[in-house]
């Protein structure tokens, strides 16, 4: 394949932003903002739930952004089809969108909550997030860098919800973190042979098993935590397998089902019909991903 140029049919505006934001993966933010404010023990209103999802979503959006930018010159190579090297939209634009949305989502957060440990928390998030984006390709712990991304998610909106950052909200972000380490850790080695039997698989079913507390209180857990089951088993069994694109399937599905991890938090809490609900976030970025690519 050769790389687009600029002479190639233009794409609207619209849906350049959309492919470099990767929004068919919001959902999981949305639900990362529920467990978050779930877990803190605070009864926040649903004013500052949504408003502090509205701040996630700048920040991973800007996050999204600044990848393509920090990139582009691998995707020049790699994947000329990324709107940067197709010639749809210029480096400079997108690093002014990117920075911009993570300095949305930090003021944001601020203006819902008037308060500074939310708004520290938001900055802690936006630098780990500028961090990943600017040194993953060599970054041997990006991995990890990025799953803390997730995890400061859940703390922000532990702490813009009014709570402490408390043993559930730490455990739980941690939980999180373990998810998105394994997740990422399939992205990164996409091209190898196999992963059968890697130390990821190890981590997704550490969260599974974490999560089995939550069975036993509310319904809403065992939909967690068989929604988990079944996203791992479909991602090990396709990754087995020799299909070209079976990495990209494998992470998409294990990418959905963040929502699941935070159903199993909300529920772990008690609140199985919110717990319930948050699962839904699933069906629908799988839905959203056939629209707009999520990796």
């Amino acid at each position: 394949m050769t790389p687009k140029t600029n002479a190639a049919p233009p794409r609207s505006l619209l849906r350049t932003y959309l492919a470099l934001g990767r929004v068919s993966n919001l959902p999981t933010v949305w639900t990362n903002a529920v467990a978050g404010a779930y877990l803190s023990g605070a009864a926040p209103s649903a004013r500052t739930v949504v408003l502090t999802a509205v701040a996630l979503s700048f920040a991973y959006t800007g996050g999204m952004f600044l990848n393509d930018a920090f990139d582009r010159e691998i995707d020049a190579r790699e994947r000329p089809e990324r709107p940067i090297p197709s010639g749809a939209i210029g480096a400079a634009h997108v690093f002014a969108v990117g920075f911009g949305l993570l300095a949305a989502g930090s003021l944001l957060v601020l203006f819902v909550t008037h308060t500074l440990a939310p708004f520290a928390w938001s900055l802690a998030l936006a630098a780990t997030i500028v961090l990943y984006d600017a040194w993953h390709k060599t970054n041997p712990l990006g991995p990890l860098v990025m799953a803390a991304c997730r995890a400061l998610a859940v703390i922000v909106a532990a702490s813009a919800a009014g709570g402490e950052i408390t043993k559930p909200v730490a455990c739980g972000a941690a939980a999180l973190l373990a998810w998105v380490v394994g997740l990422t850790y399939v992205a990164k080695k996409e091209g190898a042979v196999s992963l059968a039997g890697a130390w990821p698989a190890a981590l997704l079913v550490s969260v599974v098993v974490y999560s089995l507390p939550a069975v036993i209180r509310v319904p809403g857990g065992t939909i967690a935590f068989f929604g988990m089951i079944g996203a791992v088993a479909y991602a090990l069994t396709t990754l087995r397998g020799t299909s070209p694109g079976r990495f990209p399937r494998a992470v998409s599905v294990l990418i959905a089902g963040i929502a699941f991890v935070d159903a199993a938090l909300v529920a772990r809490t008690g609140a199985g019909f919110v717990a319930a609900l948050v699962a839904l976030g699933f069906p629908v970025t799988l839905r959203l991903q056939r629209w707009v690519r999520g990796t």
